[in-house]
């Protein structure tokens, strides 16, 4: 009690004296408003239909398949431009090949960090600013957002990605489906359906349960279907035993039928193999459309591109003219209802607010890094002596493939740093003990460079754990920052160390924000998306790679379809992430919702505006949040059910609401949010439903999964 207190007072005396409690406010969960294409899709697909029969066999084939790589054909007496496809979620992927490129796109924080926000709203300006600068290029389609769940934490592609959880990520995703689409970009939701690692991922076969596919890896999707979402990009793996991109289960039937998704679908690109499978599984668009027999690893699957072959499986009758047409119609349809007929795509004005998109990318840094540990060396003082060592301090830690992006004008770690705490922070490659002793805070950068098309190993170097625990050793004061797209293992230290900031990949300019949480000018706020487990065998997927299999870095092998095909089974079934943690009771690390603040919360009064709920009569959950502190900062009130007797095996707690309020130092604010019948229900495979049972539910609302501060008892009758 004794430490706490000091570290408190340490902080009180750093930020100085409270103001007069100002007056209460009230804060919401608020729905997104659904984007509306400017030509409805009744309107759009009369006048596709109308097109076609203006086109023949071999125009129509022309356009169900990629040109060049990255483009869609136009038709130009309809007026239909040709579509410029360009990557990825966290800004745009400026392809030096290709003519015509935007000069600069900004490299925005990557979306795992935008996840850790925990903030709709800052989602959609993110992806306001992305789609903007789309138009400036003359880009058509954003190939994104990328919103896979995190279920292993050696993904490659997690830093592209929203986090573990369903909820969250699907109130994240529509507001960027929103966000770009508004822009009159098309946004791109992918990769359908459980592309959850990179490892040998085109030979990957997931296993997964009808449950689990409507509960945990189909939710955000829907949420970007419902938010308006224009076209869906499936992955590479399979899915129950057949590629996604050629799978009638997963496109017609899931995706078209159980979702309600009338949007364009396309493959990624090279990974479909059979061109009748592909051409009558409902996918309306396969990518690139040629050039695989170029490809070292792919040469061996031949010609297997839909416009190479349609008119040859049309003659022999193993594909109807109608399959044909119903793909067309839909490349047709996007660029009607998105009004390409009516405009340009290109809009060089938006080149005149890529200031504007700066400033959003250091919010997102601000409000997304996440401070997992404070043993009260942090904010850190101007007047003390600094030590900066470590990865990434002179070059920007960002993760690599079709998400990477450049950016200019980098701020450097060493940048920075320097530009907060001038002299008093020197930057030493290769400090002696003595050098470390010295110091009155050690800040050690460390990380991963985590990319597309293969995993990485959880574990960090033994060197590099070696190091951190020598230093802390020699330094009290030691603040480890974390540059990943994912969790990574901190165990053999994290308890050594007095501070540990997780970065992520912050984008060119989030060091600033970096610097400002160490020296206290901007207050830590982020909440992890994920959960980071102690160990990887903790995890529920743990045994994904096949026995005796090693991971590998570099495209040889992603390309490799000689590689046996892996089975994957999901055997958590809907037990992922922090459902995994606390129903199987193993302790991780840091919990999902976790991430401390310079300031103190306190939450009281959780009350329901009914203890009944029934039928389709929401229930309004209100609290209230104060700020006890001296400091001005942001909470999460994080919302939890838990079903307290179930016919099916139920996490222990499942996320149904969060909000976050920016609250000033002694400011109390009250929080709403809504349940409704469905937030009580799983998914039921009888009865192909969503199934709520009546009885109990626990209202469990707290700053962490694993920090429950308020509760109460909701009952359900039918």
């Amino acid at each position: 009690m004794k430490y706490l207190l000091t570290c408190i007072m340490c902080t009180l005396l750093f930020f100085g004296c409270a103001d007069k409690k100002p007056d209460m406010k009230t804060f919401k969960e608020e729905p997104v408003k659904p984007f509306s294409p400017p030509v409805s899709y009744e309107e759009s697909s009369k006048k596709a239909d109308e097109f076609l029969t203006q086109l023949s066999v071999e125009e129509k084939i022309e356009l169900i398949g990629g040109h060049n790589w990255f483009f869609v054909k136009g038709v130009e007496k309809f007026n239909i431009p040709q579509l410029y496809l360009s990557d990825a979620t966290q800004g745009v992927h400026i392809r030096k090949d290709l003519s015509g490129q935007l000069e600069k796109s900004t490299a925005f924080p990557c979306p795992i960090l935008l996840a850790s926000t925990w903030n709709p709203d800052l989602s959609k300006q993110y992806a306001t600013s992305i789609g903007e600068q789309c138009r400036a290029g003359d880009i058509a389609v954003l190939l994104g957002p990328g919103m896979n769940i995190y279920r292993v934490s050696q993904n490659g592609r997690n830093f592209e990605y929203f986090g573990e959880d369903p909820y969250l990520a699907g109130r994240m995703v529509e507001n960027y489906v929103v966000g770009v689409q508004n822009t009159g970009t098309v946004a791109t939701m992918k990769h359908f359906l459980a592309n959850n690692h990179e490892f040998h991922r085109r030979m990957t076969n997931a296993i997964v349960d009808e449950r689990t596919i409507h509960e945990i890896y189909t939710p955000a999707f829907k949420a970007g279907i419902d938010a308006g979402a224009m076209a869906v990009m499936t992955s590479y793996n399979m899915v129950n035993g057949e590629w996604a991109g050629q799978s009638k289960t997963v496109i017609t039937n899931l995706l078209k039928g159980q979702l309600g998704f009338k949007g364009l679908v396309m493959s990624d690109w090279w990974s479909v193999w059979d061109p009748v499978k592909t051409i009558t599984s409902g996918l309306d668009l396969e990518m690139p459309g040629e050039g695989n027999m170029d490809i070292p690893g792919l040469e061996i699957m031949g010609d297997v591109y839909v416009r190479s072959n349609a008119k040859r499986l049309l003659d022999e009758g193993k594909i109807t003219e109608n399959d044909i047409d119903r793909m067309a119609k839909n490349v047709l349809k996007l660029s009607i209802a998105m009004g390409l007929t009516e405009r340009e795509v290109k809009d060089e004005s938006f080149l005149n607010k890529f200031t504007e998109h700066e400033k959003v990318a250091l919010n997102t840094a601000r409000e997304g890094i996440v401070l997992l540990r404070n043993e009260c060396v942090l904010p850190v003082s101007k007047d003390k002596k600094i030590l900066l060592t470590g990865d990434f301090v002179e070059e920007l830690a960002r993760g690599g493939g079709s998400a990477e992006v450049e950016g200019y004008d980098i701020v450097t770690m060493l940048d920075a740093f320097k530009a907060e705490f001038g002299d008093n922070l020197t930057y030493i490659e290769n400090p002696t003990n003595e050098d470390f002793t010295e110091a009155d805070v050690v800040i050690v950068s460390i990380g991963t460079l985590d990319n597309e098309g293969w995993d990485k190993p959880f574990e960090l170097p033994e060197e590099t754990n070696e190091k951190i625990k020598n230093i802390s050793t020699l330094n009290g004061n030691t603040l480890v920052i974390v540059n990943a797209g994912g969790g990574v293992e901190m165990t053999p230290w994290a308890n050594d160390v007095a501070g540990i900031l997780y970065s992520w990949y912050v984008g060119q300019n989030g060091n600033i924000a970096l610097a400002e949480i160490v020296s206290g000018k901007t207050n830590p706020s982020g909440k992890l998306p994920i959960s980071i487990e102690k160990q990887f065998s903790d995890s529920p997927g743990a045994n994904y790679l096949p026995e005796g299999a090693e991971l590998y870095a570099g495209w040889a092998e992603d390309m490799n379809m000689q590689y046996p095909q892996i089975d994957v089974e999901y055997k958590e079934g809907v037990l992922v992430g922090y459902r995994w943690y606390e129903t199987k009771k193993i302790q991780p690390l840091y919990a999902f919702g976790h991430g401390l603040s310079y300031a103190t919360f306190e939450f009281n009064d959780l009350q329901l505006s009914s203890a009944i709920i029934k039928d389709e009569e929401p229930v309004t959950v209100t609290l209230t949040i104060t700020n006890t502190s001296e400091i001005d900062g942001a909470e999460v009130a994080q919302l939890y059910i838990q079903d307290v007797e179930a016919s099916v095996i139920r996490p222990v707690k499942e996320l149904k609401g969060f909000k976050k309020v920016f609250l000033a130092k002694g400011e109390t604010a009250l929080i709403e949010m809504e349940l409704t019948k469905k937030d009580l229900s799983f998914y039921d495979v009888d009865s192909k439903s969503w199934k709520a049972e009546p009885g109990d539910f626990k209202i469990l609302v707290g700053n962490a999964s694993d920090k429950i501060l308020v509760e109460a008892t909701l009952t359900y009758v039918e």
